[in-house]
């Protein structure tokens, strides 16, 4: 009976190896990943159509692929020059109510602050950034207005998640969203206060603390949405559309550009970003 194990190992072990390294392999590059069988769409398969033009509200609908597929492709940002400059058509100032969420992965926990959407202008007082900075997630202005007096959510590096704050008006408080966990941060210099300038996606303004790893699906609203909303809209996942689009700003899917989807004309220009179809690793559909 040994004899004849070892016989048949001598004889098929070559194969077993080789078949092992295979599967070894394509588990590697994510081929068993659920998320790279599902169906996928192109750029600008599902926008918001604003029959009377940009910030017009009345009859608004979505036109197109909009059941919450998974995007082809996602922006790649290098950590060291890659951005996008939107369009601000729109923007909440002052101190406005506001949304915002998106989709990121980073590479690494970075030992500074990194930022994922950041808008007003360099030399003003009021300028708004969401970040990820020293592994927690915050909001800070360049008031040194730090919305982070409050419990710290850590977001994990190589995998994906839901990320986003809201903003009531007048308040002294945001509410920051880490996929399904959310955390109210105080500031001790009163109500939040922004003025109109530069939007960038994965930088400061400026631009700096560039973004190291992936984006997608940001959306920005001229309200405080409430926390049934955030649920609805982080369980739609990667490819989710927007869940009140008579509010939205801004939606850069980033599926292959830069364009702006919400109907109000606020296109980026991307700066040494990369669109790139291998990024399902680290993403888990809600």
């Amino acid at each position: 009976m040994a004899q004849s194990a070892m016989e048949y190992l001598m004889t098929y072990g070559w194969a077993i190896l080789i078949i092992a390294v295979v599967l070894g392999a394509l588990f590697g590059l994510g081929f068993f990943n659920s998320a790279n069988l599902a169906p996928k769409v192109s750029a600008g398969a599902c926008q918001v159509y604003r029959p009377q033009g940009p910030g017009t509200t009345s009859f608004i609908n979505l036109e197109g692929t909009c059941n919450n597929e998974l995007p082809q492709y996602v922006a790649q940002f290098n950590g060291a020059s890659s951005y996008i400059g939107t369009g601000t058509g729109g923007m909440p100032v002052g101190s406005a109510a506001r949304s915002v969420f998106a989709w990121v992965y980073t590479n690494a926990t970075p030992q500074m602050e990194r930022q994922i959407f950041d808008y007003g202008t360099a030399t003003s007082a009021n300028d708004i950034e969401f970040e990820d900075g020293y592994s927690y997630l915050a909001l800070k202005t360049y008031s040194s207005q730090c919305f982070c007096n409050g419990p710290q959510i850590q977001m994990s590096a190589g995998a994906w998640h839901f990320v986003g704050f809201t903003y009531a008006s007048g308040a002294s408080a945001i509410t920051v969203y880490l996929d399904s966990k959310s955390s109210v941060l105080t500031s001790g210099t009163g109500p939040l206060h922004t003025v109109q300038g530069y939007a960038d996606i994965g930088s400061f303004v400026f631009p700096g603390g560039f973004w190291s790893g992936k984006v997608a699906d940001v959306q920005v609203y001229n309200t405080s949405l409430t926390a049934s909303e955030i649920a609805a809209l982080y369980n739609e996942g990667i490819g989710g559309v927007p869940v009140l689009p008579q509010n939205l700003v801004g939606w850069w899917p980033l599926n292959g550009n830069a364009n702006d989807y919400s109907g109000n004309l606020n296109n980026g220009a991307a700066s040494n970003v990369i669109y790139t179809g291998s990024w399902t690793s680290g993403y888990s559909a809600p």
